[in-house]
């Protein structure tokens, strides 16, 4: 799957497998969100992100109509996949809107300005994936914070 936000230039790149594998995940969890980190690479000119991979958080709450994940536990996981392929970093997140669309709420919103404002993780640009599925229906938001405004692939 390739997307693009041609006002801004910028593209985003994944699989099928992955997104598939993050589908099953979170409906593993229904009714309730669920997420994780999302890994990935970016082209030599910054303008295309690969997302590759996933990392499931060990500790989070969840609702019905909300996701916290949570850091701990999941620090081995960081270390190897860095030690792997330094090129593949942490590009941002993903998390499920069972029986809704995904668009961001104002706690999504909220938590990409926690990413950006962030010391530890130092990106930019952050990327959030929602997965809003019904039973009859699955749709993908894929959104990228950029020059303090987010905008959605298309």
């Amino acid at each position: 799957m390739i997307l693009r936000i041609e006002k801004i230039g910028l593209s985003l790149e994944t699989g099928d497998e992955l997104l598939n594998k993050l589908l099953v995940n979170g409906k593993a969890h229904y009714p309730k969100e669920f997420g994780g980190f999302l890994m990935g690479y970016y082209s030599g000119d910054n303008k295309c992100l690969h997302i590759t991979d996933t990392i499931i958080p060990k500790e989070y709450q969840a609702s019905k109509y909300s996701f916290e994940r949570s850091t701990t536990g999941v620090e081995k996981e960081f270390t190897e996949f860095y030690s792997e392929n330094p090129r593949k970093v942490y590009v941002g997140e993903w998390h499920t809107h069972p029986d809704s669309s995904p668009i961001p709420s104002t706690t999504d919103i909220c938590a990409i300005n926690t990413i950006i404002n962030s010391k530890i993780t130092s990106i930019p640009n952050p990327v959030l994936l929602i997965i809003g599925y019904s039973k009859t229906t699955v749709d993908f938001g894929f959104y990228v914070w950029f020059e303090n405004k987010l905008y959605k692939y298309e």
